[in-house]
């Protein structure tokens, strides 16, 4: 903590002395403000005090088009109804949060947007975000570009860990005999948590897990990726006007895929290069035993390259608004791990002359923000060819593994 001497500072020291010397666990005489509980007490303390400050207006106020901005706006529209990722900003937990003792300027910039944006009776229809993207690169021009990039941005202020990482180690040990797959993803995303740890983490970030067949010793070996988004194909039209589902997109995604011997990686126990089976997602959300994914976004990719340019797929996508089950692409033991949708970015008209808008769940229906228009939207019309990234937040989970 920073502040000097204050009365809840003095109180939490003398809750602290008082803990550790029932519990003969440090002299009288030390330092009580160094320890670690002292630390996680006054944290907690701080946090709740902010909480209770913590008032939020209507959040339906636009963000002016500052020249080409409706992808960035559309994005930060999205993330400002991600309500734990909103409600750290406005509290600025990230000061407490983050090591690195460099001033986290984008992530300020960011607060001050979100609480523009969530003033309590300002009376302000439209908010400037200009500053805020004057940190920005200016070259991405697509919303899923951008909010990848402004992610890990963001995380990169705020990480949680040293700078000075710890080397890593390599390990020659095989791999493919020693651990369960569980075993193995919990102890490779404790690996990433060494080197990479924020509040972007905690919301955003999941392992996916992909298991790789080999062809001649039938060797089976994991890796297991960390992701922000899913990027999901689109079904190709078999007829016309078909709708497709997002369950159909999540199943594309995790078909199996052949590699011949110049693309497959080498085989852990062969020690070379053969034909082999790739299949991802299925099993990887080994995670949700690890961790609790409170955020996932899935992102349609409309936007595939051609031999000569780029293409933009009209498929319309059928998502569920409630009870998203991703428990199916889980572990086999794996229960209803359900989302609901929060957030849809959605574009419109050709990959030239495109526009991006968002439409964010609110406590008495859905809005459309588009630019500094912010209009009321009917359930029933979220369902569109336009949909391009949809932002769901963790409903309930369960597992049959103790």
């Amino acid at each position: 903590p920073r502040v000097e001497s204050t009365p809840m500072n003095n109180s939490c020291q003398a809750l602290c002395r008082t803990l550790v010397t029932q519990n003969g666990l440090q002299p009288e005489h030390v330092d009580i403000s160094q320890s670690v509980l002292y630390t996680s007490i006054m944290g907690l303390l701080l946090v709740t005090d902010k909480e209770r400050e913590l008032q939020l207006g209507s959040g339906q106020v636009g963000l002016c088009n500052v020249g080409n901005t409706c992808f960035l706006n559309a994005i930060v529209q999205c993330l400002s109804h991600t309500r734990g990722l909103r409600d750290y900003c406005l509290m600025k937990a990230y000061l407490q949060d983050k090591h690195s003792n460099q001033e986290p300027v984008l992530m300020n910039e960011f607060s001050k947007v979100l609480a523009a944006l969530w003033e309590c009776d300002s009376g302000d229809n439209t908010v400037n975000p200009g500053k805020f993207y004057a940190f920005l690169k200016r070259h991405q021009q697509d919303a899923q570009e951008f909010l990848r990039f402004l992610l890990d941005r963001l995380h990169t202020e705020i990480n949680r860990c040293p700078s000075q990482r710890p080397a890593v180690i390599p390990n020659k040990e095989p791999t493919y005999s020693r651990f369960r797959i569980s075993e193995e993803a919990f102890a490779m995303w404790q690996k990433h948590l060494d080197r990479d740890d924020s509040k972007i983490v905690d919301l955003f970030s999941g392992q996916l897990h992909s298991s790789l067949h080999c062809s001649i010793c039938s060797h089976y070996s994991n890796t297991f990726d960390v992701f922000c988004d899913l990027s999901l194909p689109v079904p190709k039209k078999s007829e016309y006007g078909r709708i497709v589902t997002l369950k159909e997109c999540l199943d594309l995604f995790s078909q199996e895929e052949k590699l011949d011997k110049e693309n497959s990686p080498m085989c852990e126990r062969c020690n070379r290069r053969t034909e082999s089976t790739k299949r991802p997602f299925k099993g990887s959300l080994e995670s949700f035993i690890n961790i609790e994914l409170l955020e996932i976004i899935c992102d349609l990719n409309r936007f595939t390259m051609s031999r000569y340019s780029i293409c933009k797929s009209s498929v319309t996508v059928s998502f569920p608004l409630t009870g998203l089950d991703l428990g199916p692409f889980g572990p086999v033991d794996c229960g209803p791990v359900l989302y609901d949708l929060y957030a849809v970015c959605s574009h419109s008209g050709t990959v030239n002359m495109g526009h991006y808008t968002a439409v964010c769940r609110e406590e008495e229906g859905w809005c459309c923000y588009n630019d500094s228009c912010v209009s009321t939207i009917q359930e029933e019309k979220l369902q569109s060819n336009q949909a391009y990234v949809l932002f769901y937040e963790l409903k309930s989970y369960s597992f049959g593994r103790k």
